[in-house]
């Protein structure tokens, strides 16, 4: 989903289902588009592509390309481990920028051992290596580094003061009619 222009209201739960499990990746999109119209997109589980033990969420990853549409210069992968397995993460051409996220296991990365927590690695352009204890489920993204400063408010981020305004504007706005409508308090 692509918020655009803070036109996106969502309570961030699948129709029919008391209980899931996932990821809310924030990204600041490039000007052109951060207060364009809002899309969303939904594919089933087995339209993900794989790569070894990555599933390709964003992007692309040894020859694997997902079907999400998102902007260029950006791979997120959903990785499963089995405990002892090593894998190293090759990041694409151009990608400085880094982070994992453990959701299950202990994942071993840059000497630091990892418990349900976000990692930020130093930037740089070379490989990460991820070791297993226990069976270890996690989440490796990165990213082309942005080129703007990013502007950052309560509820998203853009580059720059104008954009963000227009953005929380729109955001107060659908609030205020799905308050109207009794939708929301």
């Amino acid at each position: 989903m692509a918020a655009g222009r803070g036109g996106v209201w969502h309570d961030a739960s699948p129709i029919g289902t008391d209980r899931f499990q996932g990821y809310q990746l924030w990204l600041a999109l490039p000007p052109a588009i951060e207060n364009g119209p809002p899309q969303s997109q939904y594919l089933s589980s087995q339209e993900v592509p794989q790569a070894g033990p990555a599933r390709v969420v964003l992007g692309s990853y040894a020859g694997a390309v997902s079907r999400v549409r998102a902007p260029d210069g950006v791979s997120l992968l959903h990785v499963r481990l089995a405990d002892g397995e090593r894998w190293r993460y090759r990041p694409p051409t151009g990608h400085t920028v880094a982070w994992a996220h453990t959701d299950s296991g202990t994942l071993m990365a840059g000497g630091t051992e990892l418990q349900r927590e976000l990692a930020i690695f130093d930037e740089s352009d070379e490989p990460i290596d991820f070791a297993a204890e226990g069976d270890t489920e996690f989440i490796v993204g990165s990213a082309v580094k942005h080129p703007h400063d990013l502007v950052t408010g309560y509820y998203s981020v853009h580059t720059d003061a104008q954009a963000l305004q227009e953005g929380e504007a729109q955001i107060a706005r659908i609030g205020a009619e799905l308050r109207a409508l009794g939708r929301i308090r």
